[in-house]
Formats: C-alpha cells, sequence, structure tokens
C-alpha cells in the first residue's frame, strides 16, 4: 500500500511508523523541513509527500490541527486521486468532515473522519512510535454510516496499526462526546495544578495528585485549536461541571453534612451505574 501522511507530530510520526514497519511505502509532508528530514535519515519515510506524487497514493491520513488540516484538504483535493481514501486524525469532527465529505464529492476521493483514541502527555515526532495505536480505538466518521463495503475497506487500510476496534459515528455526535469524555479532563487537569498549593505537593500526594494532573501537561497550540473548534459542546459540560462543584462547596461551606454526603454518595452510585463496581 503507498501511504501519505502529513503531519509528523506524535499522531503522525506514530502513523508513518506504524506503515513503515509493516512495510509499506510511505511519503510525508511537515511544514518543519528538519522533521521531514530526521524521519527520512530514519529510514521511516521513503519521500516527501507533494503535489507531484499525492496521485500516486492509495491512502492519505491528514494528523493536522483541524484548520490546518481544511486548509491542506482544499489546497491538494484536486492532486488526489479518484478512489483514493482520506482519513484526518483531528481531535473535533464537525468542519473536518463537513470540508472532507465536500471536497471528497467535488474530486471523486473518498473521505472519512477518523480520530484515533490514542496518545501520551508528550508531543511532537520525537515521541511518536510505532505501536502508539496498538489495541487502541479509532473512531471513524463515514460519509455513509451504512456504507458496509467502505467500513470494511478502511479497517483494512487501518490494519498496520493493530487497533483493538473501529467505533463508527456521526461527526456531532463524537464532538458532543468528547467535549465530556477528553476536552474536559484536560480543562481540568490544567486548571487544578494553577492551585498556589500545588508547589507544596511533594511528600503529601500520591495516586489522586498523580491521576488528576497528568494531562495538565499538553501541548497550547494543539488544545486552543480544539477547545475553539469545539467550544458550543465544551462549554455546555464546563457549565455543568461549576454547577455541581459549586453544590459541594456550599455544602461543604455550610456544614451540611446530610447534603454533601448525598452528594458524594450519588457520585459513587453515578460511578458504579456507569462503570461497574470497582475491581
Amino acid at each position: 500500500m503507498k501511504v501519505g501522511i502529513a503531519g509528523l507530530g506524535l499522531i503522525g510520526g506514530s502513523l508513518a511508523k506504524a506503515y513503515h514497519c509493516a512495510g509499506h511505502d510511505v511519503l510525508a509532508y511537515d511544514k518543519d523541513p528538519s522533521v521531514l528530514g530526521i524521519a527520512s535519515v530514519a529510514g521511516i519515510t521513503d519521500g516527501e509527500l507533494n503535489k507531484e506524487t499525492l496521485p500516486s497514493r492509495d491512502l492519505i491520513l491528514i494528523a493536522l490541527y483541524p484548520n490546518d488540516a481544511i486548509e491542506y484538504m482544499e489546497n491538494n483535493a484536486p492532486s488526489f486521486s479518484p478512489g483514493t481514501l482520506v482519513i484526518d486524525c483531528c481531535g473535533t469532527k464537525g468542519k473536518v468532515c463537513e470540508s472532507g465529505f465536500r471536497l471528497g464529492e467535488d474530486y471523486g476521493f473518498t473521505f472519512a473522519g477518523g480520530h484515533p483514541m490514542a496518545g501520551t502527555q508528550y508531543s511532537g515526532f520525537a515521541h511518536s512510535r510505532e505501536n502508539l495505536f496498538e489495541d487502541a480505538v479509532m473512531v471513524i466518521v463515514p460519509p455513509k454510516y451504512d456504507d458496509i463495503l467502505l467500513l470494511e475497506n478502511i479497517k483494512q487500510a487501518l490494519s498496520p496499526l493493530r487497533l483493538k476496534e473501529i467505533s463508527v459515528t456521526a461527526a456531532d455526535e463524537h464532538d458532543r462526546l468528547i467535549a465530556f469524555t477528553s476536552q474536559l479532563a484536560h480543562v481540568v487537569s490544567n486548571a487544578y495544578i494553577k492551585s498556589p498549593t500545588a508547589r507544596n505537593h511533594k511528600g503529601v500526594s500520591a495516586g489522586s495528585y498523580r491521576d488528576l494532573t497528568r494531562v495538565a501537561w499538553l501541548n497550547p497550540d494543539m488544545w486552543t485549536a480544539l477547545f475553539i473548534e469545539n467550544r458550543t459542546h465544551l462549554t455546555g459540560e464546563i457549565d455543568i461541571l461549576i454547577n455541581e462543584l459549586t453544590q459541594y462547596r456550599n455544602a461543604i461551606s455550610s456544614c451540611d453534612d446530610k447534603r454533601l454526603w448525598n452528594l458524594l454518595d450519588e457520585g459513587r452510585r453515578r460511578k458504579e451505574e456507569i462503570d461497574g463496581e470497582m475491581k
């Protein structure tokens, strides 16, 4: 399979390494020439992905920020061969899928939205690895939900990633859920660490602190783009959390032990209902 990868950050670099290790021909694009050079010298890529080489690709994976992904497709869609499978890897799907579906119809290539549910708190090609997606879930937003043949082709095209499963959904549903499962968690973690008390945590912190602050170490460029892109869903989740925290604060400050107990028990029961009993 002839693969093209646009963007060689953590995700794109890991994609390139996975397809290279599986024996596929990999061409890549990145705005930073030094990153392209490193990937080439390491033998991970076989050349540069550009308007001259794009027509030769069977699969094109776009690992850029949402607006950059849209711009890349708009600038290069005329060079995509008819029948080429194009999948983006952005963390939001609304605008990217809208653009990708439209361009696919106009130029004859097949576009599907994608979001690999994998990553680390680090960013950049230096932290990429070929097994990043192993046993991970890849969310796919196809142009038609019931196109079984396309979904089978996507599954086959992504097989070098050794995914656990492919989850099919709609763009807005993805963005609604990801606002809660990922984006809100990053907002909370990043805000939590700003307490002045955090500087003195060593010696009196353990798993709770470590778990809650892990994703505070984030890429501001990427998360700013994702948060703004998904602002409607994300601000709704933030408002819900603020309301819940206010209830806890009021119960604690007023020494309302009954109310506080009920709040805590409600949260415990909700966790059990959603994820099952603690092992």
